[in-house]
């Protein structure tokens, strides 16, 4: 059993979710760190062929062909980095339709939970007597409002009250009429107006004249 194993190998656990986010992460990481060294060399090698220059030809085409080495690792590495996000997305994507289809179970068990004593038939049955039942609840309730023969009112007795109010209406009428044959006439001409009372000095002074010419 162990010769087996060691020729086909042990069988390989279920990869979870996290466990996969985990290597997704540090491959990430790795790349990034990485890209950050190429990029340094990069400008490195750049820096050193500027100063070599003319002077140096051979040492200054050195640094530029390390250069571009150093670019085509980066290249490669950039496309690495892309294929990982791009398995992030999908396994983001692939864990989101698996909460929603594990939701949709959920509900889908609780609901035929729901209906498991629930019958299409019984339904109609019990809202037609539902229906029923209403019925005949308005036909007590119309008949206990209705009124006895005691409540009726004779239509002789409505006609003889609304010939009553009708000559009670026209009483009141020639009442008032009456009343505005008998207002105060209107005066013609014009308003007399009373004279003005004599003042208190005026009336002694004519007393003082009176007493004079009696005296005299």
């Amino acid at each position: 059993m162990s010769s087996l194993k060691r020729l086909f190998g042990a069988p390989k656990k279920a990869v979870t979710q996290e466990t996969a986010a985990e290597a997704l992460q540090t491959a990430e990481e790795q790349l990034n760190k990485k890209q950050i060294f190429l990029e340094k060399k990069i400008n490195e090698e750049i820096a050193k062929a500027k100063k070599f220059g003319l002077k140096n030809k051979r040492a200054a085409l050195e640094c530029l062909r390390k250069k571009a080495l150093y670019e085509k690792q980066l290249e490669l590495n950039d496309g690495a980095l892309m294929k990982l996000q791009a398995q992030r997305n999908a396994l983001d994507s692939a864990l989101m339709n698996k909460n929603i289809l594990d939701t949709m179970k959920t509900v889908n068990s609780a609901m035929r939970g729901i209906h498991k004593d629930m019958d299409v038939d019984k339904v109609h049955d019990l809202m037609d007597d539902v229906n029923e039942q209403q019925d005949i609840a308005n036909e007590i309730a119309a008949a206990i409002s209705m009124p006895t023969g005691s409540d009726l009112v004779d239509d002789d007795e409505l006609l003889r009250e609304l010939e009553e109010l009708a000559e009670e209406d026209v009483a009141e009428k020639l009442l008032d009429v009456h009343n505005v044959d008998e207002l105060p006439s209107i005066p013609v001409g014009e308003p007399t107006r009373s004279k003005p009372k004599a003042s208190k000095k005026a009336e002694e002074a004519s007393e003082l004249a009176n007493l004079e010419m009696w005296s005299a």
